[in-house]
Parts: C-alpha cells; structure tokens; sequence
C-alpha cells in the first residue's frame, strides 16, 4: 500500500522569449511523492513561482494529509470536531458535499473506518456502521457522528492540481501541464496514455486546457478488498475508470465514484453534470466503452 509517486509540473511562461527563456528544476517530497516542477521562462519568475507552489501543496497537506499528525484533518478526526477549520479543509468538504449529491451517495469520505478496519486487518463492521455523510456537520465547526472519520484521498490531488494550475495560469504561463496522480492542462494539446492494470494502455486522450483522472480499482489492494470502497457494500463494477473533466479535483472524484456504478447510472450523473466532457471505461472482462 505504500506506493511511491513522482508528482511533476512542467510550464513555459506565454510572455517570455527565447534569449531570456531558462528552465529552473525546484523538486521536493510531498503529497505522498516526490514533486518536480521544470519552469520555463525568467529565473526570477519562475523561481519565485516554483516557491509557490511548494506553499501551496503544504498547505492542501496541512488542512487534508492523513499522514500528518498534526493537519486539520487528523485533528478533526481525532476530536470529531474541529472549530474555525481552514479555508482548504472546507473547500474540500463543500466539493465532496456536491460530488456525494451527484453520485446518488457513492462518493463518501467517511469510508475512512472501514479502510483502516480493513488495513489492519481487523473486521470491517464496525468501520461500515460509521459511514455516512449525511452525518457530518459542515458549519463554523465541523462535526462528526460518534465513530466517523474523513479521507480525502478521492478527490485531494484533483484540488491541489486545480490550485497548481490557477497559480501558474495567474503568473503568466500559457502551456502547462500539472501531474498530480491527475493530470490538469493550461494550453496544450498535451498527450495523456490511459492505462488499465490488465490491458495496459488503452487510449490516448489530449488535453486542451481541461482535465483527466483515471482510477483502476485493482491498482492497489487493502487486505484482500479493492481500495475504492463502496459505501453501502457495492463493488467494483469496472476494471478502469477514466474521466475528463474542467476540473481536475471533478475528474477525481468522479473517477473514483464511477468506478461503483453500473453504466445507466453513469450516464444518469453525465446528464446531471456538464462539467464531464467523456468517460472511459474498462469493464471487468475487459472490454472498453466510451461515455
């Protein structure tokens, strides 16, 4: 479970020519990775955009890391509770509000306890009468039945890839392309591989300034179960799931909820949300549609 990722931004600033144009590298282990970030353009501008960056991936990781003892997240966990929570641990919160709504239920950051039952080895009942959003409390402070607990691993990445692209899109990058787990575009085409654990690559998809998120529920496994988990018990219905979107932390989550539902019910959400621009999809013997 503990797989190592190589998280990488490479832009070139729109404005800058090709005598005062240099690549400046900034790479540092975060979000569960290393990132690198290759910046094209003015040193001082890509330098301090670089510095950026970095500040604003520490701090999706200070509101969201379940692997900081110390983030808001953890805290909210520990506690069920947390006053004046951080303007990313809400935001984040108000995105799963509405990705849950358009799922029908099946995106629910509160599979949290069943995922660490099923890590540990342990049985995963008491992990499944914690779960449901319903029972979270979103306000001044937020709030959480007794038992729950919250992971944004679904739709994290997506968000800090939307912000990475905003930041760059603000400084005066034209082409960009942020890989976070998710692939978020400024400018393109960027050429993107889609890929399914079995069959390997299955489609190319270009980006043109929008977004991409695949989730292959067999990638990675906890105990013997799927590591997306249904919050009502579903199972997998795909092998991959692939989803372009405007939005990176949209696609994210998106993908992850898919992967749960059967095709009618996928495109039931693609007639609620115009945001989806196209669905891949691998099913179980594999065979792929397009949505």
């Amino acid at each position: 479970m503990n797989r190592r990722r190589f998280l990488f931004i490479a832009a070139a600033a729109a404005f800058s020519g090709t005598a005062q144009a240099q690549t400046t590298t900034w790479q540092a282990d975060m979000l569960g990775g290393t990132v690198r970030v290759d910046l094209r353009g003015p040193r001082g501008l890509c330098e301090d955009t670089a510095r950026r960056i970095g500040a604003t991936i520490a701090e999706v990781e200070a509101a969201a890391s379940l692997f900081k003892a110390d983030s808001a997240l953890c805290r909210l966990n520990s506690a069920s509770y947390l006053d004046n929570p951080p303007p990313v641990l809400l935001a984040l919160l108000h995105l799963s509000d509405h990705l849950h709504k358009a799922t029908g239920g099946l995106f629910d950051p509160t599979v949290q306890p069943l995922w660490r039952a099923l890590a540990e080895g342990r049985s995963p009942a008491e992990g499944r009468i914690a779960i449901g959003w319903e029972r979270v409390s979103i306000g001044p402070a937020i709030r959480l039945a007794e038992g729950q607990a919250l992971t944004f691993n679904g739709i994290a990445q997506g968000y800090a890839a939307d912000r990475v692209r905003n930041l760059l899109r603000d400084a005066g990058y034209g082409q960009a392309l942020v890989e976070m787990g998710e692939f978020a575009a400024i400018g393109g085409p960027f050429s993107v591989a889609v890929e399914d654990p079995a069959l390997g690559e299955i489609a190319i998809r270009r980006l043109t300034g929008n977004a991409i998120a695949t989730s292959s529920p067999s990638a990675m496994l906890i105990g013997n179960a799927f590591h997306i988990l249904g919050p009502g018990g579903e199972r997998p219905c795909w092998s991959t799931i692939s989803v372009e979107a405007e939005s990176a932390a949209a696609a994210d989550g998106f993908s992850t909820a898919f992967c749960l539902m059967p095709a009618a019910d996928i495109r039931a959400a693609l007639r609620r949300t115009r945001s989806i621009t196209r669905v891949t999809a691998v099913d179980l013997a594999g065979d792929v549609s397009t949505f």
